[in-house]
């Protein structure tokens, strides 16, 4: 019930922190991405939301449901960060729509980048998890 607990928190935090950042598109240098890094916050939050209200359903031994819980957060916050970070630094990394006419030093974007694979990797891996605790049959 406490990990269930904590992906609500969690949801409603990422939520709350797409929507600030929202509120400073304008402040970014490069407006764009920080309207993609608002967007990944509410959707993340949400998704974090509807995850919270399944946990209990996801069956998983301890180990495996752990590993989705932690990678979940990293995959979900770490969108949101990264976007950030590319919005701030005016990167254009993986970017080819919202990073149009933007480019940040050859280390910065290398930075981006680095995190946008780490971050989608590990979404990837929580997905696959809890879809796999989610199965007909699966038990504890």
């Amino acid at each position: 019930m406490e990990k269930k607990r904590r992906l609500l928190w969690h949801g409603m935090m990422l939520f709350l922190i797409g929507l600030l950042t929202g509120l400073a598109e304008q402040h970014f240098a490069n407006p764009r991405m920080a309207l993609a890094a608002h967007l990944e916050g509410v959707m993340n939050g949400t998704f974090l939301l509807a995850l919270g209200a399944i946990w209990d359903e996801v069956n998983l031994k301890p180990r495996a449901k752990n590993a989705a819980y932690w990678t979940v957060l990293v995959g979900t916050y770490g969108n949101w960060m990264v976007t950030t970070l590319a919005a701030l630094l005016g990167a254009a990394a993986l970017s080819p729509i919202t990073g149009v006419g933007h480019t940040a030093s050859p280390w910065q974007e290398e930075i981006v980048t680095t995190g946008f694979v780490v971050i989608g990797l590990a979404i990837i891996a929580a997905s696959c998890l809890t879809l796999w605790g989610l199965r007909s049959g699966a038990t504890k």
